[in-house]
């Protein structure tokens, strides 16, 4: 039987079409499946639209080149934007490279030489598949087409079956309805020339795990000849999307944060804590599964064959989005890749995925791949440096096990989890160690006395933690001001303050107040950050 899914905000619906199915038949559940995939949409787009209107006005984001039309695939932060992707990034420093002492973070170049891309295989490999419309030319990811048109899975297809695919269902141009070209592999990366004379040709990386790899060398010295060692980076990267679309989802300029563990392949099913997460239940979707089951790290270890050192870091990516993201754990899971689907240097592949509303599903928003030798081998034979080394005798090329987070994508995620429309305000329900802003301090009204004791608080919190001061309208409107950014906390001086030194203490998700002393204010802000 063939599978169809179409998702709506609340719930999958499942149409299972048997191979002898009548062809009048099949052309109707095609236009059902047509019919509930467009009311999915329309339902993601709803909020889509509601969550960029406050974006768009409040800070977080906003297109590339505004006042120039913008350029599809590019985005800024603004000032909120900024500040929560920074706290996303120092929760993800704070909590990947404290997992061994010899984890560290650099910071490489964003424009590599050819020889580099040669050496990895992307100039070989890092291609997506593209078709144009032979009426208007505008291109597509043939992939894309597919998956829209008929919710197949097309991503592990050959470029002759997605051509098959789209002769067999008919497929159009969105754009005008003309007929689509065959399908092509075309490289992702940008291409440029470095110097005046243009004798060199570069390429901005698609990437930032390329600038670990060619580091390596110098920084298993640096680091007195020890592995494994984890190298960190966390920056800017580029792919020349075919045609990005999903808003805020798909870039051609992005954000990545990446560790990549070099290791010894003889220790892959090794690790010296792995007894103490052993028993922690992971929510996975594997090949052989329809949904999502939670099975043990112990006993997803022994059912599937992956080493411990690889499902060790399964267990502590999950504590990232569990605990530190408070990602709902019904809307996480690792999924894994096909062979077909992989990319060409990855052994084993599991998605980390989030199940998001504006996107009508889960989508990946990491990944956690075993990259073995491919990396630092290929590095060895177009350098000529040796990227071998010689522990206690044993000599060996390094395998990777690299961890792999799209910033932007992370972003988005804590945006459509935590957005809600409710009947009298706007809320973002950041876990407050996200939120842009911590907490802000407001005058009940603007009374001289008040409004110095207010800011005497203000610059207080504000040398600890991201404070906003604001003394504008009403104090109902004020809250939900801040309810609309995602503001766990709000302080408010009164009179009463002026008596006996006690603020109110707002909450943002119950909305419920609390006098506390001021002397007692920020360590209940800290305690209420830390759950």
């Amino acid at each position: 039987m063939q599978k169809a899914l179409a998702r709506t905000s609340k719930c999958h619906v499942v149409i299972w079409v048997s191979p002898s199915v009548a062809p009048g038949a099949l052309k109707k559940i095609r236009n059902i499946y047509k019919e509930l995939s467009f009311c999915s949409r329309k339902v993601c787009n709803m909020k889509v639209d509601e969550i960029m209107d406050v974006a768009l006005r409040r800070g977080f984001i906003f297109p590339a080149s505004e006042i120039y039309g913008g350029v599809s695939g590019f985005w800024e932060y603004g000032n909120l934007g900024t500040l929560m992707k920074r706290k996303w990034e120092d929760a993800w420093r704070h909590h990947f490279l404290s997992l061994d002492q010899n984890y560290y973070e650099i910071s490489t170049s964003n424009i590599m030489p050819e020889a580099v891309f040669k050496g990895s295989g992307h100039l070989e490999h890092f291609n997506d598949p593209l078709t144009a419309c032979t009426k208007c030319n505008q291109r597509f990811r043939a992939d894309d087409l597919i998956t829209d048109a008929c919710g197949k899975n097309a991503e592990d297809m050959t470029t002759e079956e997605m051509e098959l695919a789209i002769n067999e269902e008919n497929i159009k141009c969105p754009r005008c309805g003309g007929d689509l070209g065959p399908v092509q592999l075309f490289n992702m990366m940008f291409c440029l020339d470095i110097g005046a004379a243009g004798g060199t040709k570069g390429y901005l990386r698609p990437e930032t795990a390329q600038g670990a790899f060619i580091s390596f060398k110098r920084m298993f010295e640096v680091l007195r000849n020890r592995l494994p060692i984890g190298i960190g980076i966390v920056g800017r990267v580029y792919r020349n999307e075919i045609s990005p679309r999903q808003g805020f989802f798909r870039l051609r300029e992005f954000n990545q944060a990446e560790l990549q563990i070099f290791f010894d392949p003889d220790t892959f099913d090794e690790h010296t804590s792995f007894d103490d997460v052993s028993g922690t239940p992971l929510r996975v979707r594997p090949l052989d599964r329809d949904e999502e089951v939670e099975m043990t790290a112990g006993d997803f270890r022994d059912t599937y064959g992956i080493g411990r050192f690889y499902v060790y870091h399964m267990v502590k990516i999950q504590e990232f989005y569990l605990d530190v993201l408070k990602v709902p754990r019904d809307k996480f899971r690792f999924r894994e890749l096909s062979e077909r689907e992989r990319a060409f240097y990855n052994k084993v592949h599991w998605d980390i995925e989030v199940d998001m509303e504006t996107l009508g599903g889960y989508k990946e928003v990491a990944g956690i791949h075993y990259r073995t030798s491919h990396d630092l081998s290929g590095h060895q034979e177009m350098s000529k440096q040796k990227m071998q080394v010689n522990i206690d005798g044993k000599k060996f090329v390094p395998h990777v096990l690299e961890l792999s987070f799209g910033v932007d994508r992370n972003f988005w995620a804590l945006l459509d989890l935590a957005f809600a429309k409710e009947e009298e305000r706007t809320v973002f329900r950041f876990p407050p160690r996200m939120a842009p802003i911590t907490v802000a301090v407001f005058p009940l009204l603007n009374k001289q006395p008040l409004i110095e004791k207010a800011t005497e608080i203000y610059s207080q919190l504000a040398s600890i933690m991201q404070t906003d001061y604001d003394r504008g309208g009403s104090i109902g409107r004020r809250y939900r001001r801040q309810d609309e950014i995602g503001t766990p906390f709000c302080v408010t001086v009164d009179f009463d303050t002026l008596e006996d030194g006690t603020v109110t203490l707002r909450d943002r998700d119950s909305m419920e107040q609390k006098r506390v002393g001021e002397n007692a204010l920020l360590g209940e802000i800290l305690s209420r950050v830390a759950q």
